[in-house]
């Protein structure tokens, strides 16, 4: 059994103490919560004292974000030695945001991948489609090429976590029906299958993004293949993402 990951990426916001003060607030809510990994990856200026005070939780810290050398002249960029520093375990790569906005490719995001396995942070690899492309029967090709390139040059060894974003489904209040999901994460497993075999793909847990709230987590959670949630805005208020936590 794939042991469920709720990660909350709470993106650009929170201050210091905003910060501070939702981990103080959510490790008391979640405290007795033994039977799935829980992880909140803050922006990098609240790290350190976010890890700080979850020192002792059963809460995990992650990156939202990382440049692929471990130091150097690049201004503005955060490196894997710099998380794991500061107490992080994982690290989100590849979000539509970054693909979108940035303009981050598959060959960098891989760079990324790689370098987060390498310096032992657990990457989480975000793929997904967008409106456009789903609306033109395009899911599986741009998904599947995202894991493939994403994903290149790891073994059946290395630690990583998958995470499905339907990019028409971020912060737009629409979420792909439980049905649908399942749907992309069979085929994602299928995918892993075909890279790594049966049983490295029976244990890479496939996370789903995309408007996951409190009224629709058990439903998402209960897929074979659903084996988590990546939470933006709800996972911006204690109470409602220790409620996607404690979901099914």
């Amino acid at each position: 059994m794939r042991r469920l990951l709720i990660a909350g990426n709470w993106k650009m916001h929170k201050t210091v103490p905003e910060a501070v003060e939702l981990v103080r607030e959510l490790k008391e809510l979640v405290k007795d919560v033994t039977d799935r990994d829980i992880l909140v990856c803050p922006p990098f200026t609240a790290l350190y004292p976010v890890s700080q005070e979850l020192k002792g939780s059963n809460i995990y810290l992650g990156g939202q974000n990382m440049f692929y050398e471990e130091e150097g002249a690049f201004t503005g960029e955060i490196s894997p030695l710099m998380l794991k520093d500061v107490g992080c375990r994982f690290v989100i790569l590849g979000h539509s945001e970054r693909r979108h906005i940035f303009k981050e490719d598959d060959r960098l995001i891989n760079k990324k991948v790689l370098s987060a396995v390498e310096h032992g942070l657990t990457p989480i690899l975000c793929v997904g489609e967008t409106l456009q492309e789903r609306e033109s029967g395009r899911t599986k090709e741009v998904v599947k090429k995202q894991v493939v390139e994403g994903l290149k040059g790891l073994t059946p060894e290395s630690e990583f976590v998958i995470a499905y974003e339907p990019v028409w489904a971020i912060g737009t209040g629409r979420t792909a029906t439980p049905e649908l999901a399942q749907e992309v994460h069979e085929f994602i497993r299928n995918t892993l299958k075909e890279l790594f075999g049966s049983e490295k793909a029976e244990t890479v847990r496939i996370l789903y993004g995309g408007s996951v709230k409190p009224n629709n987590a058990a439903g998402l959670l209960k897929m074979p293949d659903i084996d988590g949630a990546l939470v933006g805005g709800a996972s911006l208020k204690a109470e409602s993402f220790s409620q996607i936590v404690k979901a099914l």
